[in-house]
């Protein structure tokens, strides 16, 4: 079965808001931990944090929904797409957590937008993985 290249845009663009809204919770979340130094003391700070249980239902959500796209893409088109969770965590850190933007991460962030943009003007499956599918 094959999806149409907006559904599968969708699908993308949903594990991209995912990733991205992981990874600015993880930050939170860890921002809050208490300064611990052992193993079980982290464990257990980690463990009474709400904010890792919202942490495991978004990548539970993010799984789900990446495993429907490999259903009907390639990885080798898919996951440099979802490179682009990479850009929206470096702009939304800036005013959430005061982080900054310097010439490299902006560099870094031109290649990731331009090697993004060259990954999907190709094939979201070729023929071989196609034809392996069916």
């Amino acid at each position: 079965m094959t999806v149409s290249r907006a559904r599968l845009a969708a699908g993308l663009g949903v594990t991209i808001v995912l990733d991205t809204v992981a990874q600015l919770v993880w930050k939170g979340a860890a921002l809050r931990l208490p300064a611990v130094t052992g193993t079980t003391d982290t464990v257990q700070a980690v463990l009474h944090q709400p904010l890792f249980l919202v942490l495991g239902l978004i990548f539970l959500l993010q799984l789900w929904i990446w495993l429907k796209v490999l259903e009907h893409a390639d990885l080798s088109f898919a996951q440099p797409i979802t490179a682009l969770s990479y850009v929206a965590v470096c702009g939304l850190s800036i005013p959430w957590f005061g982080e900054t933007l310097d010439s490299r991460k902006l560099t870094g962030i031109c290649l990731i937008l331009l090697g993004v943009w060259f990954v999907s003007r190709g094939p979201a499956r070729n023929a071989a993985a196609t034809k392996a599918a069916s």
